[in-house]
């Protein structure tokens, strides 16, 4: 024991910290993705004049364990006409490119000499789009290995779908770069001490949020999985702990968009009324910006859940429609005013 007491204490603190961070980020991020399927179906009860989960623990709030625990020792059924190597790893695939933009998003100011970040990249955002563009090999994966018609078309949607709405994401982003000079995240939130980039460009932020409902298979673009046509798309063939696996990955994309668009859009951990614009001086103050920045987070997630219950699906066609016909050249007009606006600012 005290060998490894020495062991510890000989470790660099910079990477006792960043094991804690790690370990932080992705604990509260599992939590928040399943209490999120249990908000899911509060909300939608709510709005359907029902009670929804209620049975387990006090007001249901054990459902999320019911659940997890439920996938682990439902029948893992592999179908003998899939290929089953890939049939196997496109779970995974789906999971870990979810949890890595964890990676660079600032969940808070600093505490002490340790930012709240897990790592301060100079091009956050090329890493970031870098690691979502993984996504999409898993659901064709999954498409593919199936064997089946039905999964296979899904995979091929959500390819078209993705890679269409990637463009439109990574285009109205341009323009929040432009103004802050910047592609680290961490600048990008204190640029917005003052005033939230949502009121600059606010075409930017509903290219973005229209753009993250698409890459996130959310409700009104869940094409890659629409139960009227596809029999559930991608993942028909999966069961027990593969299919809640890519329950789990699209609900830790919902959770990384979110705190996507409350960096870009909506300040971070900043709030200028309040007087919390500045990098902490104490731990309180620090701790009361992670709050801030998990509250914005989960009142853009309560949106998403929101508009999966009051909004109709659209057509496949109206979707590609709006991607490419509607929101690059809004994208691409967005970042030329932009410019234009620069260059007659110096």
């Amino acid at each position: 024991m005290d060998s490894l007491v020495n062991y510890f204490n000989q470790l660099p603190p910079i990477l006792v910290f960043s094991v804690i961070k790690i370990v932080c980020v992705v604990g509260i991020g599992m939590l928040i993705v399943a209490y999120a399927t249990l908000a899911e179906r509060k909300i939608c009860a709510f709005m359907q004049d029902r009670i929804g989960p209620n049975r387990v623990g006090p007001f249901g709030l054990f459902q999320p364990l019911v659940d997890g625990a439920k996938s682990f020792f439902k029948e893992d059924f592999t179908p003998a006409h899939v290929h089953k190597i890939y049939f196997w790893l496109a779970p995974a695939v789906c999971m870990t490119p979810a949890l890595l933009t964890f990676a660079v998003i600032p969940f808070g100011s600093s505490i002490g000499e340790q930012k709240m970040v897990i790592a301060d990249l100079n091009v956050g955002i090329l890493y970031t789009f870098g690691i979502v563009s993984l996504g999409v090999y898993g659901i064709v994966l999954a498409g593919y290995a199936s064997n089946s018609k039905y999964p296979f078309l899904g995979g091929i949607r959500s390819s078209a779908q993705l890679i269409s709405y990637e463009i439109a994401m990574g285009l109205s982003v341009i323009p929040v770069f432009m103004l802050v000079g910047s592609l680290n995240l961490s600048d990008v939130i204190q640029y917005q001490g003052s005033c939230w980039l949502i009121f600059k460009q606010p075409l930017a932020f509903v290219i973005f949020v229209t753009a993250a409902f698409a890459e996130t298979n959310r409700h009104p673009f869940d094409f890659p999985e629409a139960e009227q046509e596809l029999v559930c798309g991608y993942n028909t063939e999966y069961s027990s702990m593969k299919f809640a696996l890519f329950f789990m990955g699209e609900y830790t994309n919902l959770v990384a968009s979110s705190a996507m668009m409350v960096t870009l859009f909506l300040g971070g951990w900043t709030l200028p009324f309040a007087g919390l614009d500045h990098p902490a001086t104490s731990l309180g103050m620090g701790l009361a910006h992670i709050c801030i920045f998990l509250a914005k987070v989960l009142c853009i997630m309560f949106v998403f859940i929101w508009i999966r219950w009051m909004w109709p699906r659209f057509r496949y066609d109206q979707l590609m429609d709006l991607g490419w016909k509607r929101f690059v050249p809004l994208g691409l007009t967005n970042i030329f005013v932009t410019a234009l606006v620069l260059f007659f600012a110096r």
